[in-house]
């Protein structure tokens, strides 16, 4: 499988797309392992973050990530060249919820990882806006205006999205907070002839009608310290496969749900 076949030319550099990433079983198998106990609620959206959140220092608590978040996906990745370059492989996956209606204020990654994010989507489609963070000069005839680009696309169940180069470092991406996507088509969707199957929005009108959506957002964390030098002081290691994610997990992910109040997000919660 070759990534560059998948690039979204009507975008900026560097965005692929991938429909039908994974197959049905392999989405509901996912969907089925999802642990329900571990949901931690936000205002607009709740999420888990795997192995564990990270720290105010951006530092990632070492831990295996379950079987059932690597398998077959990560060895996919592999396939793909996928993080060959980043330090520590992929060693965190956020999960994210979003039901109709809800979504993410534009937002970037940020510093905290490496610049690649690959996000894989279950249950339902709905549009993830893209747009550059500075604006340009553009002229309507009569005088001048600053505006920022922004870009559409399409994220289908199963599929896989990816954002490195200048998508990762000069962008933002959301999502709208609606219950449809509308005007979908070749003309406002940067993506829309790499679709698994554009037949069935073209057959809705151009709409889509968003159902509950969940997101794998997979990343490399650069600062990752061991249980052992988190505790006692030890020096740190790269090795994130050698200790238990729910100790880690316990130990770490100190930061309580909100309630209904409002607290700084951390680099962890932000992603769509």
């Amino acid at each position: 499988m070759a990534l560059e076949e998948h690039r979204i030319r009507n975008a900026p550099e560097a965005i692929y797309y991938i429909p039908d990433f994974i197959s049905r079983d392999e989405e509901q198998s996912i969907l089925d392992s999802i642990p329900d106990g571990k949901w931690i609620s936000l205002s607009k959206r709740r999420l888990q973050a795997v192995p564990a959140r990270l720290s105010a220092t951006n530092t990632l608590l070492a831990a295996p990530l379950p079987k059932w978040l690597v398998e077959p996906i990560v060895s996919r990745f592999s396939e793909l060249g996928l993080f060959r370059d980043a330090p520590h492989g992929v060693n965190h996956c956020l999960i994210n919820e979003y039901l109709p209606g809800q979504g993410i204020m534009p937002h970037e990654d940020g510093a905290a990882y490496h610049p690649v994010v690959a996000t894989v989507s279950l249950g339902s489609s709905l549009v993830l806006d893209i747009t550059t963070k500075h604006s340009s000069v553009s002229t309507d005839g009569q005088n001048g205006s600053q505006a920022r680009q922004t870009w559409r696309v399409l994220q289908e169940p199963r599929s896989l999205l990816v954002t490195t180069g200048q998508a990762y470092t000069d962008t933002f991406h959301g999502i709208a907070e609606i219950t449809e996507d509308k005007d979908l088509g070749s003309a406002t969707i940067a993506n829309w002839n790499q679709l698994g199957d554009k037949q069935y929005f073209e057959d809705n009108g151009g709409r889509n009608i968003r159902s509950t959506r969940i997101s794998l957002t997979y990343r490399d964390v650069k600062k990752v310290s061991s249980i052992g030098s988190k505790l006692f002081g030890k020096p740190k290691s790269r090795n994130f496969l050698d200790f238990d994610s729910n100790i880690c997990a316990s130990v770490h992910d100190d930061e309580p749900p909100t309630h209904g109040l409002l607290r700084r997000r951390t680099p962890s919660e932000k992603s769509a």
